[in-house]
């Protein structure tokens, strides 16, 4: 009875739950209400656009905004198919590598010997103090002096790295793959790569899926600044923006071309949703 008496003791009522849930669902509503005004915006023809206030709701909804996309894109001297293979391209590969690099060094930090990992980490876990942009300057200089500028490298070069990655799947590999699998997989003859390709990479999926959710926002909406000159280099955000530039006649096209740019990000989200949560309550990540 007194183990009855205290597991009620700290049980939820039930009108606990329906303001818990109630405030949770509150602030996700709240939370995606740009997402759902910019798509709303999309379909508002000019005259609602220039409403003063602004509403919320569209009352005439139009598919102008959309279809006047293809006349805006054809006025630009390189097609609209090299921008878009240009982002994709950038995204895939920058993204892969960027998976590859940081499941290696996190795997070396957590289950390797070698001296001065514990050093080495915590020289990674100081670089999450700092922003990227701190490190255009160098970055600049450094693709100077490679003559890398106006090429491929200046989009994949800086993403390959990652402290969060790195120190993310650190962190999941502490708790998700034991010491006495490693040596079991050493005994049955597994050699480091073996071990990382067969043993770790698998059960690293939530991490890295993580990973590339993350990454992927990241590269697909990237856009240069003093590194990207030629316009067959450029990708489909930056030209995207262009249009945005046109004031506020063309806000719903502008409107339209940013909820074209967001699908590919929703569809990634939707499809490692699961693994991302999966990460994070392992991780101790909040």
């Amino acid at each position: 009875m007194a183990k009855k008496a205290q597991y009620r003791r700290y049980t939820r009522s039930t009108a606990g739950n329906i303001v818990y849930f109630s405030i949770l669902f509150l602030a996700g509503a709240f939370t995606i209400l740009p997402l759902i005004y910019c798509v709303i915006t999309s379909f508002k023809p000019l005259d609602e656009l220039l409403i003063f206030p602004p509403q919320f709701f569209v009352k005439r909804p139009t598919l102008s905004n959309y279809l006047v996309l293809p006349s805006l894109l054809g006025k630009i001297q390189v097609p609209v198919s090299r921008y878009f293979f240009n982002s994709l391209f950038i995204t895939v590969a920058g993204t892969s590598l960027h998976i590859i690099a940081a499941s290696l060094a996190a795997f070396t930090f957590s289950k390797s010997k070698i001296r001065c990992r514990k050093l080495f980490f915590m020289i990674i876990q100081v670089m999450l103090l700092y922003n990227s942009v701190t490190l255009s300057v160098p970055q600049y200089l450094i693709f100077t002096k490679l003559h890398m500028i106006d090429t491929y490298w200046v989009y994949i070069l800086p993403a390959i790295p990652s402290a969060v990655g790195c120190f993310l799947m650190k962190q999941y590999i502490d708790v998700s793959v034991p010491d006495a699998l490693m040596e079991a997989a050493r005994i049955d003859g597994a050699g480091v790569v073996t071990m990382y390709h067969k043993v770790v990479m698998p059960i690293l999926k939530p991490a890295w899926m993580t990973i590339m959710l993350l990454s992927f926002q990241t590269m697909w909406t990237i856009i240069p600044s003093g590194t990207i000159f030629s316009e067959q280099l450029k990708t489909l955000p930056q030209v995207m923006s262009n249009i945005s530039a046109g004031g506020i006649a063309r806000s719903g096209s502008a409107m339209a071309v940013t909820v074209i740019l967001m699908i590919p990000p929703i569809l990634v989200f939707l499809v490692t949703q699961s693994n991302v949560m999966e990460t994070m309550s392992t991780s101790g990540i909040k």
